[in-house]
């Protein structure tokens, strides 16, 4: 079983850059495919990032698109969401997750997803 711990959130200016990270522990990381998910106060939890085990593969919501990068190092069994250009709507709590899900249709849908930190508050300012 995997735990996952976020940290980095804080607050940064609209076109400001911010970095969150998450740390995997209890696990095999490296059998893990890994997402970024955020959640705005009064909305559901939505998709942000996904990279595949290896980090060879990664995909964005078309809102971040361009300005998210989402990457991993398997050897520190951590990955990364590096963020530029940040919106007053990129205010969210920010969740990092695990899966095991061979199909990349899957790995867009929340319920894909096993394993999930606590979540680190990203707020921009306008």
């Amino acid at each position: 079983q995997v735990q996952l711990t976020e940290s980095g959130g804080g607050l940064v200016q609209a076109g400001g850059s911010l970095s969150v990270s998450c740390v995997a522990s209890g696990g095999t990381f490296s059998t893990y495919g890994m997402g970024w998910f955020r959640q705005a106060p009064g909305k559901e939890r939505e998709f942000v990032a996904t990279v595949s085990k290896s980090g060879g593969i990664t995909d964005y919501a078309d809102s971040v698109k361009g300005r998210f990068t989402i990457s991993r190092d398997n050897a520190k069994n951590s990955v990364y969401l590096q963020m530029n250009n940040l919106k007053p709507e990129d205010t969210a709590v920010y969740y990092c997750a695990a899966h095991t899900k061979f199909s990349a249709l899957l790995w867009y849908r929340e319920t894909s997803y096993a394993y999930w930190g606590q979540g680190t508050q990203v707020t921009v300012s306008s």
